[in-house]
């Protein structure tokens, strides 16, 4: 097991590709307005990649398109003082191919906000960091 130098465990890319699978929300970091807005989303990890299901006109859907954005999803255990942290940073796309929405629309990614969500955003984390806190 690699420490880091405040004693917390470093994960692998495997080992944060994995806990991003275990969970369904995270949060997601891109720009507004020029300034920074994080966001949390229900999200599907496939074949490595972030999927998010948002409406067309959202900010976030606006944002995201063809854009550098960080992920972060975690899982902490508050009375044991256990849990994990994983970061993604990868460049957001807009699904637009007919083929591709489909095979999307199949996932189980259903949408926890009201309203229609038929727009997709996938990320590609191109940088990814996990870090875990034992007892």
């Amino acid at each position: 097991m690699k420490l880091d130098s405040a004693g917390l465990e470093i994960l692998s890319r495997g080992e944060c590709l994995s806990l991003l699978a275990s969970t369904p929300i995270g949060r997601i970091v891109f720009t507004d307005r020029a300034l920074p807005a994080v966001q949390p989303v229900n999200f599907y990890l496939l074949d490595g990649n972030i999927v998010i299901r948002t409406a067309i006109g959202s900010k976030l859907a606006a944002a995201a398109r063809n854009a550098v954005v960080a992920f972060e999803a975690d899982d902490f255990d508050a009375e044991m003082r256990v849990g994990w942290s994983v970061t993604a940073v990868g460049h957001a796309r807009a699904v637009d191919e007919p083929d591709e929405i489909s095979r999307l629309s199949l996932l189980p990614l259903m949408p926890w906000a009201p309203g229609s969500r038929d727009h997709f955003i996938v990320m590609a984390p191109e940088q990814i960091s996990g870090r875990r806190v034992h007892r």
